[in-house]
């Protein structure tokens, strides 16, 4: 019997489902309650100043981008422009949809664009993520309802950039207020308004009465939502099973498997593009020897069991990938990986041929869940590697690969933004910026041809050479693709997406 803590009592699953039955018998107020929050609280709810998954989440529900990504075809759609024409290789002209307006009032038109598009691009502005916004050279103002957007070079992505993290801000109000403003008041045209921030505890949305221009992402289906910040998963589901929240996203395997089988609740794991890997101080950022010599990578890949760690810890729709990408992003060619199989005696001869016959000591780092990282440590150490771990929230050990690179080797993930083309991820990690623990002027020539040629073909042959020297040189050690884990009441019209967005504002709840 799993048990979880409510007000100060222990309860069983059934308990608390029998609580939930007299304290919230069902939906009465047309609202919405989710939690979120096993990954940290967002560093700041402004879109450019933030890399937490629910961040996004956050974002896509208040600002709207200049197009939108169908999730499930991936076709593209005009959201904020109704059309796009491409001027030559380095300039796209949009078209921009008249009568929107911001939360606050503010009209929408191509001085928001032209600002938006000009803020992000300015380096000493500080986005946080600067390769979602270095490809842009300036946009301009052609008419109040025409933007020309100029790019640094040919950038065939760049449709993923703005249909994806690029969300468009009232140029009056950011000028005034800035990040700082933005992330305590944010204003966007998207279908919730912002009623209120306690930042780390509550966010307080209400449905966008004037979202009603014709939308493809589909106006609120509830008039008002609130969203929790419940860092502890076994709080999470007491509140669930006891009424104080419809929807979860951060559970476990087990807790899909015990809610399924409470009456009134449904749970499912459906497989996400977010791409787990465990990385190597390859390059010797951290003056650690044997992470640098590639038999003891080599090594490394094939004492890990990753099959087994898909099976019984992340289940679900996860699986093993062999890509340093998502197996459906453009450029992510899984014929060109080289694959390493589970192979611990293999794995123990390279590790002599290296020098190591008795194994060397090595510290492990992770946010992520302790028994994931605990069955890697468990292979590692029956061919003599001995790996100590560290568990730190994401930031943390984001800012420590960063400014210090003392992390010899590291169980992390990217969603890439959920973007739909390699260079949203191996581009990233690859290209000579602060995450790369490679530094392989090679891979970064690659990466570079392919991200800025107009040629499909060119690309992929770039991204081929990429993505066999990074899996034959083992700089990653690429592991499964993630899982988001969802529990919810079952009348609510609940819809996964591959592409680990939940669409909370189009969650009503089913007639009864």
């Amino acid at each position: 019997m799993s048990f979880r803590k409510l007000a100060g009592v222990a309860v069983s699953i059934a308990g608390a489902a029998m609580i939930a039955t007299s304290a919230n018998a069902g939906p009465d107020d047309d609202s919405l309650i989710v939690a979120w929050g096993s990954t940290g609280p967002i560093e700041n709810v402004d879109n450019y100043f933030n890399t937490n998954r629910t961040g996004i989440w956050f974002s896509r529900m208040v600002w709207d981008q200049l197009i939108y990504r169908e999730p499930k075809t991936f076709e593209f759609k005009p959201l904020l422009a109704t059309s796009w024409e491409l001027l030559n290789d380095t300039t796209w002209q949009f078209k921009l949809r008249e009568g929107v307006k911001f939360h606050n009032g503010e009209p929408f038109d191509a001085d928001d664009v032209v600002f938006t598009m000009n803020w992000i691009s300015n380096p000493e502005n500080g986005v946080k993520v600067q390769r979602n916004v270095n490809w842009i050279d300036r946009a301009e103002k052609v008419d109040q309802y025409t933007v020309n957007l100029h790019m640094k070079k040919p950038f065939p992505q760049a449709f993923e950039f703005l249909s994806g993290p690029l969300t468009i801000y009232p140029n009056e109000y950011y000028a005034e207020v800035g990040p700082q403003g933005m992330g305590q008041k944010p204003v966007g045209t998207g279908p919730m308004k912002v009623v209120s921030i306690k930042t780390a505890e509550e966010y307080v949305f209400e449905k966008n009465e004037d979202y009603t221009w014709g939308s493809p992402k589909g106006g609120a289906q509830v008039s008002k939502m609130v969203v929790r910040e419940i860092a502890d998963v076994q709080t999470q589901i007491a509140e669930l099973l006891a009424g104080g929240i419809d929807v979860t996203a951060d559970i476990s395997a087990d807790h899909v498997d015990q809610i399924g089988q409470v009456p009134g609740y449904n749970a499912l794991q459906a497989g996400t593009m977010r791409t787990g890997y465990i990385g190597f101080d390859a390059a010797g950022r951290g003056n650690f020897e044997p992470t640098t010599k590639l038999k003891v990578r080599q090594a490394m890949a094939h004492a890990i069991d990753r099959a087994s760690l898909v099976k019984n810890l992340i289940r679900g729709d996860a699986g093993v990938i062999h890509t340093p990408c998502f197996p459906t992003q453009f450029g992510c060619d899984a014929e060109a990986a080289v694959k390493y199989e589970f192979d611990p005696e293999k794995a123990k001869m390279l590790l002599a041929e290296a020098g190591y016959p008795d194994g060397f000591e090595i510290g492990f780092y992770t946010f992520r869940p302790a028994d994931w990282a605990e069955a890697i440590m468990g292979d590692l150490a029956k061919v003599g590697i001995k790996a100590t771990l560290t568990k730190m929230p994401y930031f943390a050990l984001r800012d420590k690969q960063r400014n210090e690179g003392t992390t010899p080797m590291f169980l992390m993930d990217w969603g890439s933004y959920s973007m739909n083309d390699m260079s949203a991820i191996t581009s990233h990690f690859f290209k000579k910026g602060p995450d790369d623990f490679a530094l392989d002027d090679e891979v970064a020539a690659w990466l570079e041809e392919g991200d800025t040629n107009s040629d499909p073909e060119v690309r992929k042959a770039a991204y081929r050479k990429a993505v066999e020297k990074i899996t034959r040189e083992v700089y990653w050690l690429p592991m499964f693709n993630h899982v988001r884990n969802y529990a919810y009441r079952e009348e609510l019209n609940f819809i996964p997406y591959q592409d680990e967005i939940p669409r909370f504002w189009q969650y009503g709840w089913a007639s009864s």
